[in-house]
């Protein structure tokens, strides 16, 4: 705002300012209120853009604008180019019926908001700074959107088809048939004169006072002779006795006879002697809140009442003096209520504003990061986000502060104002970038974005209770878990399981399970069995050896077969493919060829293990091979370690 203004109640729509980063708020000014503190408050109604509603409902609204487009035959629309409907849409707003309360100070501006015409051209709407318009209605709370009450109803099928004007001398058909065309109610050239028919008029005032004398309803809903009279002077009684003077033949007599038959006087009541003095309340208060929305009064507050009948006691409800009454008072009351606010000019900086290097202009070849007052870095050599502008007077950071964005000031107070940028982002679709920028660093700009960087989502773990894994078997019967595998939108009622456990327990608390003995074995079996089963000792060194046999390969039973080159390994020996050699040959009674453990007999070793007697110098077992003294070491191994696993368990 480069001035101040002011702001009058009733006409204006408003900007408001809820944030410094994102667009204003568009608001109607209902009510300007002063608090105690002596700030001024305003009662605004509530408008919505595009951008606040779901994209279900943006899809909604965009369906019924094809519809009306093609209703109206609007041609015109369809031969914009895709930036002015892109720009069109931000001019696109959603009324509700929402109403809140905010600072007068807020205020940033005037705007323009008025109901769709589909006899004006869109493009007038672009035309006009700060001009929206609207045609659906929004309900936040149930969202769902709605065409607005004041639709007009243009074209060809909500127009009647009128005949063509008669020539002059032309007929009328004499074939139609005037009564399937209308019923005539009342005849002016009857025999009847004015004063003889205000006479019956008057008769039938006074069938109608006697008839309410005889009700003992009314009776005490009108004690008095003055009110019963007012009532029977309504227009219901009058159109019934001019009615049956009509169906009569207009015969003074029959009618007479017709108003007051055997059973009694004919009592007509409206609308206004139906309704019960509480209703009649709720009626005022649903009027105060809701206004002319007849609709929405039987909806939320007389369900029970018909539309017709509604409307109807609204017009007679206008012509009673308790309407006066609150007609006056409330003009009383808008008397002293303030009709417009003073709003001084704002001067404050917007904390997205971003400061260059002494304040000069800052320009696209420029090099390194500034960051504005809130702390977000933004990168000099970025171009406006929108238009791709290169320099500007004043540059505005936009967005999240990991894109590191920024938009010119035109682009920025088009963003503030109509939520939207000028030209479509890259999220909205492909759009052509600056003439003056070269495709391969229009490339590298957009792949070095870490918005299109693939987004990390974040894992969790859900980790259950041990009621609910115990309700999961106590109710296995109601909830039926596989069922609902298959269909896993099938509500569970939570209360009904939660009984379902607690009568388990109880019953479990009542019949508790029996418990299973252990039997354990003695002490001298145990001891028993360790003596005759010791503890195997860890094998010695070989003699003439420093090297420790721990870290010693066990001997492979069965070759390792290579499968890349089965034809190499089927030529080999079965001591090649273990790595046994002697010094003087191949012998399966030597470790190695040529490692540190080279001379060591290797039955040598096992024999130590099992308790054998060794054999001095290069002789073989004589009556013990190679494999079985391994079987033999490998069952003592299996026994050592079932003993200490028994010894582990007891």
């Amino acid at each position: 705002m480069s001035s101040a203004s002011c702001f009058s109640l009733f006409i204006d729509y408003v900007y408001f300012e809820n944030s410094s980063s994102n667009p204003f708020l568009i608001r109607r000014i209902e009510e300007l209120n002063k608090t105690v503190n002596g700030n001024v408050e305003a009662k605004v109604l509530c408008f919505y853009r595009r951008r606040d509603i779901s994209s279900a409902l943006v899809a909604l609204a965009d369906k019924h604008a094809r519809e009306m487009e093609q209703e109206m035959e609007n041609l015109d629309l369809l031969s914009l180019p895709e930036q002015q409907k892109h720009q069109l849409r931000h001019r696109e707003l959603f009324l509700s019926r929402q109403l809140e309360s905010l600072p007068a100070t807020h205020i940033r501006g005037k705007c323009s908001v008025t109901l769709l015409n589909e006899t004006e051209i869109l493009t007038s709407y672009l035309d006009r700074e700060d001009s929206f318009f609207y045609s659906l209605v929004y309900d936040p709370q149930q969202r769902t959107l709605l065409a607005d009450k004041g639709e007009i109803r243009v074209g060809s099928k909500y127009q009647a088809e009128v005949a063509d004007s008669l020539v002059d001398g032309e007929k009328v058909d004499q074939d139609r048939d005037q009564s399937k065309l209308e019923e005539k109610v009342w005849d002016p050239s009857s025999t009847l004169t004015d004063k003889q028919i205000d006479q019956f008029l008057v008769v039938a005032r006074s069938v109608g006072t006697f008839a309410r004398a005889l009700d003992s309803s009314s009776a005490a809903r009108q004690p008095s002779l003055h009110m019963s009279a007012a009532s029977a002077s309504r227009d219901i009684t009058l159109f019934h006795a001019m009615d049956v003077l009509h169906k009569t033949g207009y015969d003074i007599s029959r009618a007479l006879s017709a108003l007051v038959p055997h059973g009694g006087p004919v009592l007509c009541r409206d609308e206004m002697e139906e309704w019960s003095p509480s209703e009649a309340r709720r009626f005022e208060e649903a009027l105060e809140k809701y206004g002319k929305d007849f609709a929405d009064i039987r909806q939320d507050c007389l369900p029970w009442k018909s539309l017709t009948s509604i409307v109807e006691f609204y017009y007679m409800w206008k012509t009673t003096d308790r309407y006066v009454q609150q007609k006056r008072l409330k003009a009383a009351e808008a008397e002293s209520k303030l009709k417009q606010v003073y709003i001084p000019i704002y001067n404050k900086p917007n904390p997205n504003r971003l400061s260059g290097a002494g304040g000069k202009t800052s320009l696209v070849n420029g090099s390194g990061v500034v960051s504005n007052p809130l702390g977000q870095a933004v990168d000099l050599s970025r171009p406006c986000e929108s238009c791709h502008a290169a320099a500007s007077s004043q540059w505005y950071s936009w967005g999240p502060s990991l894109m590191q964005c920024r938009l010119c000031a035109p682009c920025w107070v088009y963003w503030r104002k109509y939520g939207g940028l000028k030209m479509s982002t890259r999220l909205d679709g492909d759009r052509p970038g600056p003439s003056s920028m070269s495709p391969h660093s229009q490339l590298e700009r957009f792949g070095s974005n870490p918005k299109f960087a693939p987004k990390t989502r974040q894992g969790f773990y859900m980790q259950t209770s041990q009621l609910t894994r115990a309700a999961r078997r106590a109710c296995h019967e109601m909830l039926r878990p596989r069922h609902l595998a298959r269909n896993p939108y099938t509500p569970l009622t939570a209360v009904a399981a939660r009984a379902k456990c607690a009568a388990r327990w109880q019953e479990v608390a009542r019949n508790s399970l029996p418990l299973k003995p252990v039997v354990r074995k003695p002490l001298e079996s145990v001891i028993r069995y360790l003596v005759t089963h010791p503890r195997l000792q860890k094998p010695r060194a070989p003699r003439n050896s420093t090297q420790c046999t721990e870290n010693q390969v066990p001997v492979k039973t069965t070759p390792t077969l290579n499968n890349s080159s089965p034809t190499i390994l089927g030529r080999r020996s079965y001591e090649h493919h273990n790595g046994l050699d002697g010094e003087g040959g191949r012998g399966c009674g030597w470790v190695g060829g040529g490692g540190p453990t080279r001379g060591t007999k290797r039955w040598e070793i096992l024999s130590d293990a099992v308790d054998l007697p060794l054999c001095d110098g290069r002789e073989t077992l004589p009556n013990l091979c190679l494999d079985e003294c391994h079987a033999a070491w490998s069952q003592q191994r299996a026994v050592q370690h079932l003993s200490f696993f028994i010894i582990s368990s007891i």
